[in-house]
Order: structure tokens, then C-alpha cells, then sequence
């Protein structure tokens, strides 16, 4: 496991490895409100990978809730989106704030992922 930070303050739990135990068992930890929904979309996700006979959209699974786990394993990080999901449902999309509150949200989601693309079990 590695223990590199997306962004600054403490971690909750080291990353996990992108394994489907190991992320249920992260989540478990940080995020068990949603542990109900990576189950259904994991569910969802092998048969769509049984039916077209790859591992692509696994892969996608594992990478997704990988970056997930690695913002919630980081309270400040999550606290950010949170903030920034709110205000981007709440405000008009002609205010300038909207498009900060989505600028907000797609960084801190690619940093997370970009933090964890290259995770494969260490």
C-alpha cells in the first residue's frame, strides 16, 4: 500500500490496493453510506464484462472507486467536493460561482484519479 496524499492533512486509512476487497474494505471505512452502491454498480459492471468478454469495464470499476476512497480518506478533501457538490446544484449556471464550484469538483476528481491510476497493488 501507498500513503502519497492527493492534497495536504491527515489520511483516515493508507490507500488500499485497487482489489475489489481491498476497496469494499477501504470504503467500509471512510464512506460505508455507499458501500450499497459500489456493490450494485460492481454487480452491474461484471456482467457487462462477462457480456462483452473484457476486462475493461472492471477496470474502470477499480479506478473509480479507487479515486473515490481516495478522496474520502482525506476529510478536507471530501469536505471540498461536498461543498463544491452543494454549491453547484444549488446555484444557477449563468453565475461564475457555478463554474468555480465545477472547476473545483473536476480537480479535485482528476487528482484524485491521477493519484491512483498508477496504484496496481504495491
Amino acid at each position: 500500500m501507498s500513503s502519497q496524499p492527493v492534497h495536504g492533512g491527515g489520511e483516515l486509512i493508507p490507500r488500499p490496493e485497487k482489489t475489489f476487497p481491498a476497496l469494499r474494505a477501504a470504503l467500509a471505512q471512510v464512506a460505508p453510506s455507499r458501500l450499497a452502491e459500489m456493490t450494485t454498480e460492481r454487480d452491474t459492471v461484471f456482467t457487462m464484462a462477462t457480456q462483452s468478454n473484457s476486462f475493461g469495464p472492471i477496470a474502470m470499476f477499480q479506478l473509480k472507486w479507487a479515486a473515490v476512497i481516495e478522496i474520502e480518506r482525506h476529510p478536507d478533501l471530501a469536505r471540498r467536493l461536498r461543498a463544491a457538490e452543494r454549491a453547484a446544484q444549488e446555484l444557477d449556471r449563468s453565475d461564475l460561482a457555478w463554474q468555480s464550484a465545477m472547476d473545483e469538483i473536476r480537480a479535485i476528481t482528476n487528482a484524485a484519479r491521477a493519484a491512483v491510476a498508477g496504484v496496481t497493488g504495491e
